[in-house]
């Protein structure tokens, strides 16, 4: 069999990398590392249960699966290092190089196995796929016969060692799995009793009957550690409403991720994926807003979160205590985190992901409104919400959170902002306005049915922090047209306004049964029908809106005329 030996092998990558590395074969286990990394991964051969060799999409694969479930995969090897690899493995583990066929087929139908934390698809007793469990995001039942399993996004995961942020790839986020038929399901102490029972003669009892998706469904979440961990985490807030995305979750924060646990979704979210943390006040006076930034995003279908925003009543107090020890507290976080918050619960909840995160709180700038308010009120689309001028973005909330840093808003324009917007106690120009922000990437988020006080204030705001602002005057000259109508029925009020008081005297309630109206109508010959048709030079006994509103506004010059020639000859007389 030979004395046992290490040897090495190049390019070769080791579970979700795209990085390949050396891998070491050694008589006490196996070690790998890349060139550009200090992290080096090392399993001892006392873990080893099986070894296995698989043809995959890079080459050949060495599987080895672990005594604990889990099961460590290294692709890159060429179809002519088997004997090398087989040799070590005999020699150094004691153990048979297996050679494992898959499934080609390409049917989408087959029979699922749980092995460990690897959820396998076999066809024909042969594997077709895995699926690592631990790589799952969450999981739910679409339907009665259907579950979903989406996968965490990249660089979500701790397991991909070696990954280049930058790498452009292409990712599963989401499978589904089509499970008809019902199942009956018995736990330990169950089946403990039913066979107690058949050694005594008895009948056994029947199980809970389940629908095969449930069960599915069920397992999926335990083995992929979506269910509830008691003991482990540092914190728990129950029942926490979301804005976005919408219901009510269980948030328990661990060192590393939280989790969000409502009826329907349950959520794995790692600590590294949080961007930005922002508390805000909202301008009823009663709630606080905390809003969670997220990249990769949070995925829920096909729908993409960006942001969690969560809510919370300003006079909430509650005593929270984290599960820690204090020593232990000081030693892994320093002041970052204190023992125990008596304080309102957002307080405590943005204080605890800011220890955790390192990342810095973002509250309400220098920015108050004309009303002394944080934000104004605005509208994205049909969405109304709050737009927040903070320090260094802009933020709405809360639906659709949107985020718009200074650093790549290129200018901002302001339309249906004319002259009358800046008069005080102008109560003829429009009551609000509206703002598009343009993007230096190309984009453009338009907020609209701003209250027209705060034009100026918001102006101003943006000149203090550089910002480009423009000023869209294509409504000016309809604007001024209505204004200048406006003036010329102000002045024509005097010969107007009779001829309206005398039309509402003569109307007639259609609610009167003494009136007489056909009794008192007589046709004019003028009004008939027949000069319109047969003479040729009828002028027509209506007028458009245009000749009425040259006639109104030679009218007016000429009456102007008529008091400058008044005014000169009362000068000359006197």
């Amino acid at each position: 069999m030979g004395e046992p030996r290490s040897k090495q092998f190049e390019n070769i990558y080791y579970g979700f990398s795209n990085t390949p590395g050396i891998l070491k074969l050694a008589p006490s286990g196996i070690g790998w590392k890349t060139s550009d990394s200090e992290n080096i991964v090392t399993i001892s051969a006392e873990e080893f249960k099986k070894v296995q060799w698989m043809r995959v999409a890079r080459n050949y694969q060495l599987r080895i699966a672990l005594k604990n479930g889990n099961a460590a995969r290294f692709d890159g090897f060429y179809k002519d290092m088997f004997d090398a690899v087989r040799d070590l493995v005999r020699t150094n583990y004691k153990l048979q190089l297996e050679t494992k066929d898959l499934s080609v087929k390409g049917w989408n139908w087959g029979k699922t196995e749980f092995q460990g934390s690897q959820l396998l698809f076999n066809i024909n007793n042969k594997t077709a796929f895995e699926v690592p469990l631990s790589q799952v995001a969450n999981s739910n039942l679409a339907n009665r016969n259907e579950v979903n399993v989406e996968f965490m996004q990249p660089d979500m995961s701790g397991e991909s060692q070696g990954k280049s942020k930058k790498a452009s790839m292409h990712e599963l986020v989401e499978m589904r799995f089509y499970i008809p038929g019902t199942m009956i399901v018995k736990d330990d102490e169950e089946e403990e009793n039913e066979e107690a029972k058949k050694e005594e003669g008895e009948e056994a009892e029947d199980g809970e009957e389940m629908s095969a998706a449930q069960l599915f469904y069920e397992t999926v979440k335990d083995k992929a550690d979506l269910g509830q961990v008691s003991g482990e985490g540092l914190a728990l807030f129950q029942d926490v409403l979301l804005l976005t995305p919408r219901g009510r979750y269980d948030i328990e924060v661990f060192p590393s991720f939280f989790r969000l646990r409502g009826k329907t979704y349950d959520y794995k979210i790692q600590m590294a994926a949080v961007m930005n943390l922002f508390l805000l006040p909202k301008l009823d006076e009663v709630h606080e807003l905390f809003v969670i930034g997220l990249e990769p995003p949070l995925r829920q279908g096909q729908t993409l979160y960006h942001f969690l925003v969560l809510q919370f009543k300003q006079d909430d107090e509650k005593e929270l205590v984290l599960n820690i020890e204090e020593e232990d507290l000081k030693q892994e976080y320093g002041d970052r985190l204190l023992p125990r918050y008596e304080c309102p619960i957002h307080e405590a909840v943005s204080a605890v992901f800011q220890g955790l995160t390192k990342k810095k709180i973002n509250r309400p700038s220098t920015f108050r409104s004309k009303h002394e308010e944080v934000a104004v009120k605005a509208s994205l689309k049909a969405n109304e919400g709050y737009l927040y001028p903070l320090e260094k973005c802009f933020l709405f909330v809360p639906k659709p959170p949107t985020y718009l840093p200074f650093s790549e808003i290129l200018s901002v324009t302001f339309s249906r902002v004319s002259a009358s917007l800046t008069k005080k106690n102008d109560l003829g120009g429009p009551r609000t306005f509206d703002m598009k922000f343009n993007m230096r990437s190309g984009s453009e988020f338009g907020f609209s049915s701003l209250n027209r006080e705060e034009y100026e204030v918001l102006e101003m705001y943006l000149r203090s922090k550089n910002i480009k602002t423009i000023k869209d005057t294509a409504d000016e000259t309809a604007l001024s047209y209505s204004e200048f109508m406006k003036e010329l029925d102000d002045d024509d009020d005097d010969e107007v306004m009779p001829t309206a008081k005398r039309r509402k005297s003569e109307s007639v309630d259609p609610d009167d049964e003494d009136s007489e109206m056909d009794e008192d109508f007589v046709a004019s010959s003028e009004e008939s029908d027949v000069a319109e048709e047969y003479d040729e030079n009828y002028d027509g006994s209506e007028t458009s809106d245009d000749e009425k509103i040259e006639k109104k506004i030679e009218k007016k010059i000429e009456k102007k005329s008529k008091k400058k020639s008044s005014k000169s000859k009362s000068g000359k007389t006197g």
